[in-house]
């Protein structure tokens, strides 16, 4: 027997989320580029897949390739073909909704993909980017590193741990808790690193109002 969802509030000053598996289904696209790069290099597909969402595409390259290979050659190969393409990229149910209800200054993306995949994917999605990007040319270490969400809580000039993170990878979930944010789970994961932290099965589960005396953020999850 199920348990139903259950009402959790919570005031933030602004909402900072991963791209894909959170804003953006990528699964498709995700798929083919690492399936082409598996056969290319004599690599079993599945190994790469199992580790490589929500981390750099550099790292995974870096990790998986040959030595004979140039890896940093191989990476720019990879993200060019990830760039040109979008077939099958959607909007996660839920995203274009939420993120029309929140101000310009309320939300940043944090995402592993560089700025160019970035944009390509979240107008494939038809969803817009905020003024603050933090994309993997940004940082020096990529997530599980807190790199990405301390730059955009500073950027947006607001302390990490008034923020709510929305993540669906346990690279990022990682990342958004080291960083001291509020973490919420977007989707089926249940890696160690969710344990204890609210889900959403998407984002038709968030909603969103401001307080007009504060300007601060009132933010109803219907958690799992």
């Amino acid at each position: 027997m199920s348990t139903p969802s259950l009402p959790v509030a919570v005031v933030t000053s602004a909402l900072l989320f991963d791209m894909d598996g959170t804003l953006v289904d990528s699964t498709a696209v995700v798929e083919r580029t690492w399936r082409r790069f598996a056969r290319r290099h004599g690599v079993r597909a599945e190994e790469i897949l199992a580790v490589s969402h929500g981390r750099r595409t550099e790292e995974t390259v870096a990790r998986f390739a040959p030595a004979d290979v140039d890896a940093v050659a191989e990476a720019q190969r990879v993200i060019a073909e990830e760039v040109e393409d979008t077939r099958g990229i959607t909007a996660i149910p839920g995203a274009a909704e939420l993120l029309a209800s929140l101000p310009e200054s309320g939300w940043a993306l944090v995402t592993s993909a560089g700025r160019r995949l970035a944009e390509a994917r979240m107008r494939a999605a038809g969803l817009p980017l905020p003024p603050v990007l933090v994309s993997a040319d940004d940082v020096a270490q990529g997530k599980p590193s807190p790199e990405g969400y301390l730059k955009a809580a500073h950027r947006l000039g607001r302390s990490p741990e008034s923020l709510v993170v929305f993540e669906d990878a346990e690279a990022g979930i990682l990342a958004a808790r080291a960083s001291g944010a509020r973490t919420v789970v977007v989707g089926p994961s249940r890696c160690d690193a969710a344990e204890g932290l609210d889900h959403v099965t998407d984002l038709r589960d968030v909603r969103v109002g401001i307080d007009t005396s504060t300007g601060r953020l009132r933010v109803s999850l219907r958690a799992d």
